[in-house]
Parts: C-alpha cells; structure tokens; sequence
C-alpha cells in the first residue's frame, strides 16, 4: 500500500514549523548581562552577577562567605568591588556573625573587606546589631571596626559613638569616642524568698 505524497500545503505547514521550533531554541539562550562597569579605577577584567564567595582560612575552613548580585575585579587597583554584599563571618567558634552594606570591596590579597552606605554588623547569638556608614573587616585577625559614627543597639539598649572595634574570635566589643547611651532601668520584680 502506498502512501498519498503530501501536498504544497503540508509541505509549507511543517516548514514553518520546523522554522518556528529553530528559532524557539535560539530564543532559549541566557540573557545578555548589563554594561560592562568601569570607572575611576579602570576597566575591569571580570564580573560576575549573583555571585557567590566562600574564602578559607589556614585549616581549610569557611571562615567567610559573600553573596552580591554584581560582583566587579580591576586590575589597576587589584580591588573586588560588590554591590548589596551580605557577608557570612564566621569566628573560631563557629558562631555567625552577619554583615551587609551599600556597596563594598575587597582589598589586594582579600583580607580586608570593606562595606560602605547603611553598613550593619550582627551578631546573632548575642541579639546586638551595629549601624554605621563605613565598617572595615580583617578577615585574618578576626578584627571588625569602624571610625564613622556608630549605632549599637542590644534591646532594649542602645549605644552611640564615634568609633566602634570588634574582636569576633574573643567576642568583644568595644565602643569609643563621645560614647552616649540608653539603658532603661530593669523592671523585672524579684522573686520573694
């Protein structure tokens, strides 16, 4: 038995849709990323978009993690600049420590990082958070601080000053430099013996 030959029509109709299917699959490549950054330090090498960065220390644990939706390196400066970073510090113990920022950047050898506008700094464990406009981390000593005025808040607490200094490692904290503070009396009752 043979088959009737298929017509013009047909012929045209599976055409169009083979052509059609061809350019469905060339539609499906991943979107173009923005415009390469530059700046006042040059012009990048690389970027990346939502990136995300797991540093090490000397026994090969995570001791810092970063996670930005742009993520930009020059040469020029060997400085990695993030946008909106959130950064995961993690202190010998083991606790988390939680920071975020604007903008921030990663100094030559990435030990010093660095977030600017709205900086935060969290300790979670502890229930205080941090405000400032610039906070500096040295990845290596564990050292966080900042010499831009400072909002330290642990409720119902709160504490201002012109310099901040923490040790995360040792969990210390230190607050200078025209330190005023708001320290609402305790007004729990004491149990009767």
């Amino acid at each position: 038995m043979r088959l009737p030959r298929p017509g013009f029509r047909s012929t045209l109709l599976l055409l169009l849709l083979a052509l059609g299917g061809g350019m469905a699959l060339l539609d499906l490549e991943p979107p173009v990323p923005g415009p390469v950054p530059g700046g006042e330090a040059g012009e990048p090498d690389y970027y990346l978009e939502d990136a995300r960065l797991t540093r090490f220390d000397a026994q090969g644990r995570p001791h810092q993690r970063l996670v930005t939706p742009r993520l930009t390196h020059t040469p020029h400066d060997d400085v990695t600049r993030l946008d909106q970073p959130e950064a995961r510090l993690i202190d010998n113990a083991g606790r988390g420590w939680l920071a975020s920022g604007e903008r921030g950047s990663l100094g030559a050898n990435g030990d010093l990082l660095t977030l600017s506008g709205n900086a935060r700094l969290l300790a979670p464990a502890e229930r205080w958070q941090l405000d400032t406009e610039v906070l500096h981390f040295d990845a290596d000593s564990g050292h966080a601080w900042s010499d831009t005025p400072t909002l330290l808040r642990q409720p119902p607490q709160r504490m201002r000053g012109e310099r901040f200094d923490a040790w995360i490692h040792d969990n210390r904290v230190r607050l200078t430099d025209n330190v005023r503070g708001y320290h609402p009396p305790d007004t729990r009752e004491e149990p009767e013996s």
